[in-house]
């Protein structure tokens, strides 16, 4: 699969707390307008893939946009675990020719829909009848138990987390997409923000954002003659680590060593680059913690480094490693992390409204703490 697909469309609706378009319309919306960004017909999309979250199915997008006969489809599990893993699923269909032309989307209303733990009518997963009755209720209150066993193992502090919050948001007052665009961020702010999950303030935790994206995947030998600067799957992985418990990772031996660690091993292993190689990285950011425990599972830095990596604005352009240089989840906007997808293609083409200098590679990564997957993109 090396270098043998491209990414060579993008599409994405705007952003807000309320759309009033349905999630259908949002998702037909940007995939049109992906497969405008490449110069591709509807009719020619043969594969599509999405989140198992994902309300719009196939079958309807398909319609809806005039899609021909479809040989390939697949749905990704684990929230935002999937984003990166449906551009993989396409990549591998077209370069093992079961399709030509893949369509990845993900259409959400988070901002004006329900929160998903709020309905208590269900019966719980086997999982979270270990977290729920606890007092574990929501995404945030699992991950600010992991953020406060990090602190307390390698005295990481809440500096570190609002360096990475500031990272986001900075680059998301250069972008006029944002949701936060034009809203700056002081340390003074994060630190009389009022508490989500103790240690996670406000500003720990990502935007609720009604929107979708979409990105288009063809050969490499395709990819040459579309509208746009074709941006090359160069490596992907999925990652799901033995005894894993969602979130918590209670049954690991070591509850920090995530499914980033496991995504990492194999995608280094068939990349021809290392992480000293990346220069731009798009790392899932649902909540602050999950950058240093990625930047540790991805190895930018080793075990307990996470948290020091952050300093002296690292995290910034012309830093050690530029982040989420549209924002992220923090700061743009949160659908399930497809926002970072696109951001490294835009970062890859030169056209990103934060653009790191002569940019030629990218790592985007799906969600820390939940079977996760990840990308290396290059130019």
């Amino acid at each position: 699969m090396k270098d043998a697909t491209a990414i060579v469309g993008i599409g994405q609706t705007p952003f807000a707390k309320r759309l009033p378009e349905s999630e259908k319309a949002l998702a037909c919306r940007a995939i049109l307008r992906a497969l405008d960004d490449a110069g591709i017909a509807p009719s020619e999309v043969d594969a599509f893939a999405s989140y198992t979250m994902e309300e719009t199915d196939e079958v309807e997008v398909a319609k809806s946009i005039g899609a021909g006969d479809v040989t390939f489809f697949s749905k990704v599990g684990y929230g935002g675990g999937g984003s990166c893993a449906t551009v993989a699923h396409l990549a591998a269909a077209v370069a093992t020719g079961q399709a030509t032309v893949g369509v990845a989307w993900r259409s959400r209303k988070r901002g004006s829909g329900a929160r998903p733990w709020k309905n208590t009518s269900v019966q719980l997963p086997t999982p979270a009848q270990w977290t729920r009755p606890f007092g574990l209720l929501r995404p945030a209150d699992e991950i600010g138990m992991l953020a406060r066993r990090y602190m307390h193992e390698y005295g990481a502090t809440r500096d570190h987390l609002f360096n990475v919050a500031l990272a986001c948001r900075n680059r998301a007052n250069q972008n006029p997409a944002a949701m936060m665009y034009e809203r700056p961020l002081t340390r003074e702010m994060y630190m009389t923000a009022r508490w989500i999950s103790d240690p996670l303030c406000l500003f720990d935790n990502c935007l609720e954002t009604d929107g979708a994206l979409a990105c288009v995947i063809v050969s490499a030998d395709r990819a040459r003659d579309c509208r746009q600067k074709p941006v090359y799957v160069h490596a992907a992985a999925q990652g799901l680590p033995a005894q894993h418990h969602g979130m918590v990772n209670y049954w690991n031996d070591d509850p920090l060593t995530g499914p980033a660690w496991t995504a990492a091993q194999h995608l280094w292993k068939t990349a021809d680059l290392c992480p000293q190689d990346v220069d731009v990285a798009q790392i899932y950011d649902a909540f602050t913690p999950l950058i240093p425990l990625s930047l540790e599972g991805y190895g930018f830095c080793e075990r307990g480094e996470g948290a020091a990596f952050t300093e002296g604005g690292a995290l910034e352009i012309g830093g050690r490693l530029p982040l989420n240089t549209s924002g992220g989840g923090l700061s743009e906007a949160y659908v399930h992390g497809f926002n970072l997808i696109n951001e490294g293609v835009k970062q890859l083409r030169g056209t990103s409204t934060a653009q790191v200098p002569d940019a030629s590679t990218c790592l985007v990564t799906a969600g820390e703490g939940v079977p996760t997957s990840a990308l290396l993109l290059r130019s």
